[in-house]
């Protein structure tokens, strides 16, 4: 018993050592320069959709969208603590991500926006799991919100893969420099 405490408190010494938050940097990074070098990093775009519980549609637009793991399958996104669209979406049980099309900036660009109603003149057909699969998008996936990371003013969120399929064929949506644009394969 007296072992198993001592294993217990050691471990507990470890993981406070290694999960210790480092300290600031002394000069902190500018957030236009940071803007700058990671726009330099291609990024798909997907519109993350799902129905609230009186039916309306709700969505936003994220280009963090990443694989996590094939077993089981996980998927990750990011959202900003700021934004409004985030609370009604997370409330629902399922949500579906949408990858969007390179014809799709301007779905992209009314994703983007605050307020309004972001399903204007958007047709759009209902996922296995209640949601919307926009019309055009390259394929949805629908998930399940497994976890949510606090991560400085976003949220990191971690989903579980509940079903998925493509839905059109094309090339993506590119999010790279600030700007969007498609993908020119090179063979």
């Amino acid at each position: 018993m007296a072992q198993t405490r001592e294993l217990l408190t050691q471990e507990r010494r470890l993981a406070s050592l290694l999960c210790r938050p480092r300290p600031a940097a002394s000069d902190p990074v500018d957030p236009e320069t940071f803007r700058g070098v990671l726009g330099r990093f291609a990024t798909g775009v997907v519109a993350i959709t799902a129905l609230d519980r009186e039916g309306r549609p709700h969505g936003l637009a994220a280009n963090s969208f990443t694989s996590v793991s094939l077993d089981p399958p996980l998927v990750a996104f990011c959202v900003a603590y700021s934004s409004t669209s985030w609370p009604r979406l997370r409330a629902a049980k399922v949500i579906t991500l949408n990858i969007l099309a390179e014809h799709q900036r301007a779905v992209c660009a009314q994703m983007a926006t605050r307020g309004g109603d972001k399903f204007a003149g958007l047709t759009w057909r209902e996922s296995p799991g209640g949601n919307p699969v926009l019309d055009g998008a390259l394929a949805w996936i629908d998930c399940r919100i497994d976890a949510e990371h606090p991560a400085g003013d976003h949220v990191i969120v971690v989903a579980r893969v509940l079903q998925l399929d493509t839905h059109a064929d094309g090339g993506p949506l590119v999010f790279y420099n600030r700007s969007y644009g498609g993908f020119d394969p090179i063979s």
